[in-house]
């Protein structure tokens, strides 16, 4: 039995009208809203050495019925969807719950 692991990708356009890939790690969904938590993909661990290891949350809107990705303007709330996401990570990948 292969164990292979397949990321869930999605590419955003920078303003640049760059692609940048990157792998979702997770998706919140609260009473503040549907988030996503995102991480630079790299195809080999080469390309990632550089990398400062930084995931990147942005809020879904909708806007002419479509779903688009948002940067938080407001720091506080990205603060608190950010330790949403820690403490989800922290207990998935190492049973702690703090």
């Amino acid at each position: 039995m292969t164990n292979e692991y397949s990321p869930d990708l999605i590419t955003l356009i920078s303003d640049e009208g760059e692609e940048i890939e990157f792998e979702m790690l997770d998706i919140i969904v609260n009473e503040e809203g549907k988030f996503y938590v995102l991480y630079p993909y790299y195809e080999t661990p080469q390309q990632a050495v550089n990398d400062p290891g930084e995931y990147y949350i942005f809020e879904a809107v909708t806007m002419d019925g479509e779903e688009e990705l948002a940067e938080i303007e407001d720091e506080e709330k990205l603060e608190r969807i950010a330790a949403i996401f820690e403490e989800n990570y922290n207990e998935v990948f190492y049973g702690e719950n703090d």
